[in-house]
């Protein structure tokens, strides 16, 4: 039997996982939790019971001419309509083009650009704060400015192919149901990606320069100095960067909403637009609920991802 003593044991024990139970660490630390204590009742009463009431309410069915209190038990029928129905595949399918489309373009464009700007040159500061116009303009504000942009008679879009002859007439963009979803997802791009450029460029930051001398030293290409150097010491923040903008775009509703309200036919309809229609449009309260929920599930899976990120940061910077 081997007995480890002094610095070996001390590293062990710090590296050990700490099984103290989750209530006993509450009860040691009561009177620290007194003090949140009434930030934790806000919370109970902003988010838990909202999120209780949700799920309660989509086991029941909400006719538009019924009022809330006498609704109707229904159990799991909310759910079991909502995926034998057509119009939850095709929402389900323009709500995934759309998140992963603008998500990838939105990470890949902006990594490019925080490339391109880690880089010392003249007007460097000036290109950052153009850049980054689009993620600080109210979303509404772009919302409306792209829609007249695209607009079939007035858009500047379609008057510049008309002037130059690539077209005999403006195009229709967000009222055509092929090019419809497609023209969103560049105005998401366009507002999403300085948020990718801002951190990764906070990213690059931590990248040792002497590596890359190093590197660039031994014959090393450039995208020999990417892969093997750059990319390894940016690898957790791009995840981190990947998922919160697929939260985002999961979640997004102003730019969809404001600029077709899932028209034509339901062809830019996603989740998030599809549940308003259903509770305020349609006051279909239950269904809504049923679709927010499942919305809830997925959205709670991005966020696992998400801590499970951050702590393997953390744990990365604790061992270092």
């Amino acid at each position: 039997m081997t007995i480890v003593t002094g610095k070996a044991a001390e590293t062990r024990r710090r590296l050990q996982p700490d099984r103290t139970g989750v209530l006993q660490k509450v009860w040691v630390h009561r009177a620290d939790y007194a003090y949140v204590l009434p930030a934790i009742a806000v919370m109970l009463i902003v988010i838990a019971y909202p999120i209780y009431y949700t799920i309660e309410l989509s086991f029941f069915n909400t006719p538009p001419g019924l009022q809330l209190r006498d609704k109707i038990f229904v159990g799991f029928d909310n759910y079991t309509s909502i995926l034998k129905s057509p119009v939850f595949w095709t929402v389900t399918k323009n709500t995934l083009i759309w998140t992963v489309g603008s998500t990838f373009i939105s990470f890949v464009l902006g990594f490019a650009c925080a490339l391109a700007l880690h880089r010392d040159f003249l007007g460097r500061a000036i290109l950052r704060a153009i850049l980054i116009i689009p993620w600080v303009i109210s979303a509404v504000a772009a919302s409306y400015i792209w829609k007249w942009i695209y607009h079939s008679d007035f858009g500047i879009i379609g008057a510049v192919l008309v002037g130059l002859g690539l077209a005999d007439h403006p195009p229709n963009f967000i009222d055509n149901v092929s090019t419809v979803l497609p023209s969103l997802i560049v105005v998401n791009i366009w507002r999403e990606f300085p948020f990718a450029m801002i951190m990764m460029m906070a990213g690059l930051q931590t990248v040792p320069e002497q590596l890359l001398r190093a590197a660039k030293v031994d014959g090393a290409s450039a995208w020999q100095r990417f892969w093997h150097v750059t990319f390894p010491h940016v690898k957790n923040v791009s995840i981190v960067t990947i998922l919160l903008l697929a939260v985002a775009n999961f979640n997004s509703f102003i730019i969809p909403w404001i600029m077709t309200a899932g028209g034509p036919s339901n062809a830019s309809h996603i989740w998030i637009t599809h549940i308003y229609e259903l509770a305020f449009g349609r006051q279909r309260w239950g269904v809504a609920s049923a679709y927010s929920v499942l919305l809830f599930l997925i959205l709670m899976s991005f966020g696992y991802f998400y801590v499970r990120a951050l702590s393997g940061n953390e744990q990365k910077d604790g061992s270092e």
